[in-house]
């Protein structure tokens, strides 16, 4: 019996009853957990956490697999390798001014984990080692292993004897033990109480090892082995063993305290004698308040700050190479290193864990990162040809590991950093004139003068930075990747081996099959009549992925009458927070669906390049020619052998029958692999009356899942040949769980059918390329919900969680994907096959001649179950109308009442009544409970004037609150009506697109909500489609007129935790007596996020349900993205129980609450507040058209037409009447539970159980018990928010400026202020603008006003939301997010006069500048990062030199570029204008033409203008931006050396006859229609005038 195996468990016997007894206990464990053990061991996650952890066990809701991380990186590196003290103490520093970038938890002494990786300090432990009579070798004949082992002592010598034993019989020499110093008055006692044991072991290098790397190696193979044994045995007993560093180059420090406190606790990180030439260091922001040793970083080579989005198929597909994997360098060693991913459980170390491998087999540091990091290769015009075959070349070899990521990484020789390919991550660097190099997060986290410095750089997205110790030098980019790609003959191996599918001759289709065939193909497969209307119809005849609103309100698939398709049963998983979404429209020069068919190369044969064949797709929709290419492959190339698997069996063997045709399909793939078969085609096309087909889903998922346990999947491709898939969702589910081409064969046939239905008559060649390349805009879009940008890591990836299947299902062949409620299983989905395939082939009269209506879009009366019908809109709307309790309680009736139909997961529950009920008067009253209640956040755009200030009006009068939404809000509503009522929406929400989003905006406001999600439509930005932007829209908003607006998918301020904080900071310094919110999306696994945002100090969180939204969407996200709320709520409560987080956050739940009994569930469900927004529009008269994206609304509602806006009727008192009854219901049930107030509610899930004995064939086997788990911390853990968040403001900097400032606040007197400012001086003029906005509004002060000269370094946010009247020039330079919301203030920043560098090539200032700004001017002498002036909606800024993605969104202002750019200029870019110097004629190559265009400025027209334009000053010459180009563009280059005393400005002005022809106009196509349109009415009043002077 394989000891190994029955290890993964956790579970391995003890050999006390002999060793027969022990294989008796063997076989019984493996019997048990078979499935989970087989997949374990191939996935490689076969161990436990090999060092005990502070997490807690997985329980309710919570499972500690969830967590996340992101945090601060650095080095600090002598360039000369130049060994010094210095440099350990230079890190140390950095580390400890990242600490904002890091986390506490409950207890603030308990940090998220910090560490430090040093150059092993040979004279420090060669002296240590003498004392201890350890003779220690020369320096690299020697390794060190920092080892985390047991306190108790006899485990503890158990493991120390296993090290010793295993580098004996590796060949290597054990010198002896040293315990290291540490001293842990320093922790808190949480991490004190789980604190290991910590000793090195020094192991001497074996005669047989040639060099340090081959020893090195070993070192790896020991280490490795080490933990299997150590498990295997038990030898831990109860605690756990980790080895965080074994090397003979380098030696990590590491664990669970702050960071300042990392050199206190490691004794020996202060003694002089400790020397190295690089110092990596790394401060952690964990989602959790756990302590967790073994998580903290830097890893073994390097610390990483990011996310990998697609570790699951990551894992797998390493798992799945093992037995295809060879290595020269490794040799028989390499079987000793698998399980490989066993003993990390982040990503970050999983990443490790893979880098080392790739080392160990013989690749270089830089070679083996940009394989697991490529560059955006595929569609990149700037890439030369030898770099882009050796990205294609390596494409075959492995999958990206995708996501955002800035990895800071050394072997002791090299050091060095690289981006992910979309510059998701800020990293800094900075080099001295003495050969210093520091690198971090952000720029000044080490003080040094500005004469010694010599270059200020970033690092650039899909860029690599490194510094080759041992050369003496920094090796930039484009050397490093040169020299790689002319290291093999990539080309013409690519030549050689690359079959690209498309270009191969066409093959002979099919035959198309009749009109009863299709008929009955489609109805066997599910086809409704909405597939047809909305999805297939839309898609062929537009290319593009529909689009509706109002998201969902029909049961879950396990709840649903209804038969229904596996896919329904699956969510797709998208970003919030912890990593951001890729803008797939206005980036998709960062994303590829190239796919690689067939099997892997061998990824540590460095030299076996031309041996392989490989077959590759652009993208992965098989048109039916491209399959039958694929099915006789081996007509025309020998290297491919493809079969066709039939997923169809017997119909007569019934829903029985389709176990064992999955076992035996699984069977007859590993049979066609070891057959030497290297593509299987898994095909349903045999279906008919006589056999029905396994749902595609499940056949490709599990035979996909059976080769990777048999270690063949790298040995095979997969190819789908389906009649079910047809909506992107499909697709998507297939991609996912291991589909590396699909071919829709009956969506082909049925457009081609509907072809003569159309009225533009188009061929079918047209309309199946238009359906392929809506599928792969949709494709796309899922892809990058989740932040992954390639189709080929994306594949098997299993981004997706289970709603309503059971976890034994799951696991068998969907293994690791969450399941959150139990639910059916194999034979319940067979079950719906075989009902399906009945009513296709059988007398059924209402299918005899047409699909089934499906009704899931919209209410229909043979259709899908709804919520909102006919019936409940009336009731609701007239109980509103006509304030009756009565009817209400009718419409609640029947709302709550499902004992016909099941509707929701909470309609199984039921309460536990009890005898302690009270006396109704006893309870809080409704008058206090509506002040929990929110209205949801519906923008002014999406809905009309009218129906907005109506839900405003009402939640005010009650002291609920209203939500702006995304959109902004005019002034006006600001100020008290007669009345005595005000329009003022109380929540302020700030979403990706920053509409509107002022300072006055957000100082006029209770709560402002950071959107990162949106519930209806999660992973998407906010659409609103441009006839509904009208001049009052697009003025509130800051856009153009008659432009659609997307916001886009990610807050480009927030790519990870840390980003997160920073905005609540923000937010908090200009408004700190308002709440600051954060929207998430219930998903399995939000809980940990949750958990996180308190940590980052939000106030409140709100948990959206997947339902509800009058914003315009992809349909795909409206019905399959995101879970009920019932799901995320529960386990958000119970992750910050247990966190001890709950008292400090409050907590809101909405989308479908509508009745009492649902804010009820909600309370004991873990919920303080309660969002209720479609019903509170339906008592404003909406009747749910569900068209609100298309400004038709009959009842004025969702719509921008003024004619239908006069047919609102909506009045505050139906909202407050609706509300009220709501209250009132909930009260009676509090009355009934003995519950005297909400507070008293909060969390009691005990007085909730689920329904017994349900009927119902499919939801019986639902399990809510861990939506109902109460965890018990004790009764000093709150439950309700009753405690306040802590955001640090005391000691913002803006505290002195205001009051130095308080003359110009006061009395608009001016001001002069001098300060030096430091990176942690974060939102530098934030506190102090919101002082002046509070005062005077929008308009601010006079320019100047307040003046602020300062020097240094400026901390993230620098100049945040700046109200007009303030003016801040820096001396120094700045990090991320400069300008943020700018509302009107003045920002100049330029290099000290002393530096010696070029400003113009040199960074001044970090990543997303500008974002949201809506006014004000900046002059920035030098270069800026990645995305500067991103949705820019009016602010003025010159600046030297952008990275990528500049004007991104912009939809205003003036943007001017003196310097290169980045690719993607302008995506997006909507309104404003932009000059670009375009010194190298390349810019049309970087710039995104899609909605702009290029113009020259010399031409005639501006020359004629020159004259009058010169007389104009700068305000003049901004009214109409189609005119006075020259005098526009020199004032302000004029106006930045004047400012700045930019040398580059002096040049450009004294050759101005020169450079002016260079410089190029950006225009937005849009910008231009709307600036002519809004000139004629001028024009005409111009003319009438002349006319009536003409005729006086």
């Amino acid at each position: 019996m394989d000891r190994t195996r029955i290890a993964v468990l956790g579970r391995t016997p003890r050999r006390s009853g002999g060793e027969a007894a022990w294989q008796v206990g063997c076989r019984k464990a493996y019997r048990l957990f078979i499935i989970r053990l087989a997949n374990a061991k191939h996935t490689g996650e076969c161990t436990l956490r090999m060092f005990v952890s502070g997490l807690p066990e997985k329980q309710g809701l919570y499972d500690p697999a969830n967590e996340h991380d992101n945090c601060g990186i650095g080095f600090v590196a002598n360039i000369k390798n130049h060994k010094s003290h210095e440099i350990v103490r230079q890190g140390l520093t950095v580390l400890e001014n990242l600490t904002h970038r890091g986390a506490a938890g409950a207890d603030p002494l308990t940090g998220d984990g910090a560490g430090i990786l040093i150059q092993l300090p040979h004279r420090f432990f060669q002296e240590e080692c003498q004392i201890l009579g350890i003779n220690l070798p020369k320096e690299e004949n020697y390794g060190v292993g920092t080892i985390f082992l047991p306190q108790e002592e006899s485990a503890r010598s158990a493991c120390e004897n296993a090290v010793v034993d295993l580098v004996k019989k590796e060949g290597q020499r054990f010198l002896g033990w040293r315990d290291l110093p540490t001293d842990n008055s320093v922790l808190s006692k949480a991490v004190r109480d789980i604190e290991p044991y910590m000793r090195q072991a020094f192991i001497g290098r074996g005669k047989a090892c040639l060099d340090t790397d081959a020893f090195e190696r070993k070192l790896f193979v020991i280490r490795k082995q080490a933990h299997k044994l150590v498990r295997e045995e038990e030898l831990a007993g109860k605690e756990s063993f980790y080895i965080p560093t074994l090397s003979a180059r380098t030696i990590c420090f590491k664990g669970m305290m702050l960071a300042a406190r990392v050199a206190s606790y490691f004794k020996d990180l202060t003694d002089e004698r400790v020397e190295s030439a690089l110092a990596l260091v790394h401060q952690r922001f964990s989602t959790n308040t756990f302590p967790s040793w073994e998580l903290s970083q830097p890893f073994r080579f390097l610390c990483h700050n990011g996310e990998i989005n697609t570790l699951r198929g990551n894992i797998n597909w390493m798992a799945a190479r093992r037995h295809s994997m060879e290595s020269e360098f490794l040799g028989n060693d390499l079987q000793k290193l698998w399980p490989l991913i066993a003993d990390g459980n982040s990503d970050s170390a999983t990443f490790d864990n893979a880098l080392e491998l790739l080392l160990a087999g013989g690749y270089s540091l830089a070679h083996a990162m940009m394989l697991m990091i490529p560059e955006a290769w595929n569609d990149n015009p700037l890439m030369d040809e030898e770099r882009r075959a050796f990205y294609e070349y390596h494409a075959a070899l492995m999958e990206p590991w995708d996501g955002p990521a800035a990895v800071a990484f050394t072997n002791g020789r090299q050091i060095g950093a690289t981006l992910d390919r979309n510059g998701l991550r800020p990293a800094r660097y900075v080099v001295t004139e003495d050969g210093l190099v520091v690198m971090g997060s952000e720029v000044g986290v080490l003080d040094i003068p500005d004469d010694k410095i010599v270059q200020k750089w970033r690092l650039q997205p899909g860029k690599m930075f490194l510094i080759d110790l041992e050369e003496g030098r920094i090796i930039d980019d484009h050397e490093l990747k040169t020299e790689l790609a002319k290291a093999h003959p990539y080309q013409t191996w690519l030549n050689q081996t690359q079959i690209i599918i498309e270009d191969l001759a066409t093959a002979a289709e099919p035959i198309a099959p009749n009109h009863q065939t299709i008929l009955d193909r489609q109805q066997a497969f599910g086809y409704t009549q909405e597939d047809i209307k909305f999805f297939l119809l839309p898609m062929a005849t537009s290319g593009q992925d529909p689009v509706g609103s109002m998201g969902r309100d029909i049961p879950h698939a396990v709840l649903s009458d209804r038969p229904k398709l596996l896919y329904d049963y699956f969510k797709q998983s998208f970003a919030q927070v912890t990593n951001p979404p890729i803008d797939p429209i206005r980036e998709e020069l960062v994303m590829s669906l190239v796919s690689l068919i067939g099997p892997r190369p061998n990824l540590l044969g460095l030299d076996s390049g031309g041996n392989h064949m490989r077959l590759e797709v652009r993208q992965p929709i098989l048109s039916n020619s491209d399959l039958e290419k694929i099915r006789h492959i081996q007509d025309g190339a020998e290297s491919f052998k493809s079969t066709t698997l039939d997923i169809c069996y017997p119909t007569s063997n019934g829903a029985d029958g389709m176990k064992s045709r999955i076992e035996n399909l699984c069977q007859e793939a590993k049979t066609s692999v070891l057959n030497g078969y290297n593509i299987l085609i898994l095909s349903d096309r045999s279906i008919n009356e006589e056999n029905v087909a396994i749902p595609a889903l499940l056949a490709t998922s599990a035979v996909h899942h059976h080769l990777i346990r048999e270690g063949l999947r790298t040995d095979a491709g997969l190819v789908i040949e389906t009649g079910e898939a047809r909506q992107v969702h499909d697709f998507c589910l297939l991609a996912g769980y291991g589909a590396e081409a699909i071919n829709p064969y009956l969506a082909f046939d049925t457009i081609a059918e509907l072809a003569n239905q159309l009225l533009e008559r188009s061929s079918v060649g047209e309309l199946h390329a238009n359906y392929i390349k809506a599928l792969n805009k949709g494709i796309l879009k899922v892809m990058s919900k989740m932040g992954i940008s390639t189709y080929q890591s994306y594949c098997g990836a299993q981004i997706f969680d289970a709603i309503g299947l059971s976890s034994e299902f799951v696991e068998l062949y969907f293994t690791k994907t969450a399941s959150a409620i139990e639910g059916v299983g194999l034979r319940e989905i067979a079950g719906e096959t075989i009902e399906r395939h009945g009513r296709a082939y059988g007398d059924d009269p209402v299918l005899r001649d047409d699909l089934d209506v499906g009704g899931e879009l919209a209410y229909r009366i043979r259709g899908e179950e709804h919520m909102w019908t006919p019936e409940t809109i009336s009731r609701l709307q007239h109980s509103a109308r006509m304030n009756s309790r009565e009817i209400y309680d009718e419409y609640s009736a029947e709302m709550n009442d499902q004992s016909r139909k099941l509707k929701n997961l909470r309609g199984l529950f039921k309460f536990r009544f009890d005898d302690h009920q009270i006396p109704i008067e006893e309870v809080e009253p409704a008058s206090e409970i509506v002040k929990r209640f929110v209205t949801g956040a519906m923008s002014f755009g999406s809905i009309s004037f009218e129906a907005h200030t109506n839900l405003a009006i009402a939640m005010n009068r009650i002291g609920g609150k209203s939500n702006t939404g995304e959109g902004g809000e005019q002034s006006e509503r600001y100020e008290t009506l007669a009345n005595g009522d005000t329009m003022r929406s109380a929540i302020k929400q700030v979403a990706s697109g920053r509409f509107g989003v002022t300072t006055e905006y957000l100082r006029n406001s209770d709560e402002i909500q950071i959107k990162m999600a949106q519930g209806a439509k999660p992973g998407e930005g906010g659409q609103l489609p441009g006839h509904k932007v009208d001049n009052i829209i697009a003025e509130v908003r800051y856009s153009t007129p008659g432009v659609g607006l997307i916001s886009p998918p990610p807050h480009h301020d927030i790519y990870s935790i840390e980003d997160l904080a920073q905005l609540i900071h923000d937010l908090k310094n200009v408004n700190p007596n308002a709440r600051i919110s954060v929207k998430l999306v219930s998903i399995v696994g939000v809980g940990t996020i949750a958990a996180g945002v308190s940590k980052a100090h939000a106030d409140h969180v709100l948990i959206s349900g997947a339902e509800g939204g009058t914003g315009a969407s992809p349909i795909t996200s409206i019905l399959h993205a995101g879970a009920p709320w019932e799901i995320g709520l529960a386990e958000t409560h119970q992750t910050l129980v247990i966190n001890k987080l709950r008292g400090r956050i409050c907590v809101q739940t909405d989308g479908g609450i509508r009745t009492g009994r649902d804010v009820a569930i909600a309370a004991m469900l873990g919920a303080d507040e309660y969002g209720i927004a479609t019903a509170s529009l339906i008592a404003s008269g909406c009747i749910m058209m569900r068209k609100c994206h298309l400004n038709t609304c009959p009842v004025g509602i969702a719509t921008q037409d003024p004619d239908l806006r006069e047919k609102f009727k909506g009045q505050p008192e139906h909202v407050i009447n609706y509300m009220f009854f709501v209250a009132e219901e909930v009260r009676e049930i509090m009355a009934e539970l003995g519950l005297p107030s909400i507070n008293k509610m909060i969390g009691r899930s005990d007085k909730l159980e689920m329904t017994e004995a349900i009927e119902h064939w499919k939801a019986k086997g639902i399990d809510l018990s861990r939506l109902l788990y109460k965890p018990d911390m004790g009764p000093n853990v709150a439950i309700y928010n009753c405690e306040k968040q802590d955001h640090g403001l005391k000691n913002a900097l803006d505290h002195i400026l205001i009051k130095k400032a308080n003359p110009a606040l006061k009395e608009a007197k001016p001001v002069k202020i001098e300060m030096s400012f430091q990176n942690i001086n974060r939102t530098v003029g934030a506190m102090l603008s919101g002082e002046v906005a509070e005062r005077y509004g929008h308009a601010g002060l006079p320019d100047d006003t307040i003046f602020i000269k300062g020097k240094g370094s400026g901390g993230q946010s620098f100049g945040a939301f700046l109200s007009k009247g303030i003016t801040i020039e820096l001396e120094g330079d700045t990090n991320d997010y400069v300008g943020k919301g700018l509302s009107g203030g003045h920002l100049i920043v330029y290099p000290p006069r002393e530096t010696p560098i070029k400003a113009e090539e040199n960074i001044i200032i970090g990543n997303v500048a500008l974002y949201g700004a809506t006014a004000g001017e900046c002059y920035f002498r030098g270069v800026a990062g990645e995305r500067f002036a991103v949705r820019n909606s009016g602010a003025i800024a010159v600046v030297e030199g952008v990275g990528d993605h500049c004007c991104e969104y912009m939809t205003g202002g003036i943007v001017v570029v003196l310097g290169a750019t980045g690719r993607n200029f302008a995506a997006g870019m909507s309104g404003g204008i932009a000059y670009v110097l375009d010194e190298k004629e390349d810019f049309d190559v970087r710039c995104n033409l899609a909605m702009v265009e290029l113009e020259n400025i010399s031409d005639e027209e501006n020359l004629k203008q020159k004259a009058d334009g010169e007389s104009l000053g700068l305000y003049d010459l901004m009214y109409d931006m189609n005119e006075h180009d020259q005098s526009r563009l020199k004032i302000l280059i004029e106006y930045h050396m004047h400012f700045t005393d930019s040398s580059r400005a002096r040049h450009i002005l004294e050759n101005w006859d020169n450079f002016l022809p260079k410089f190029i106009k950006v225009m937005p196509v849009d910008f231009r229609r709307a600036l002519l349109e809004m000139r004629e009415p001028v024009k005409d009043d111009q003319e009438l005038i002349a006319g009536t002077v003409a005729g006086e």
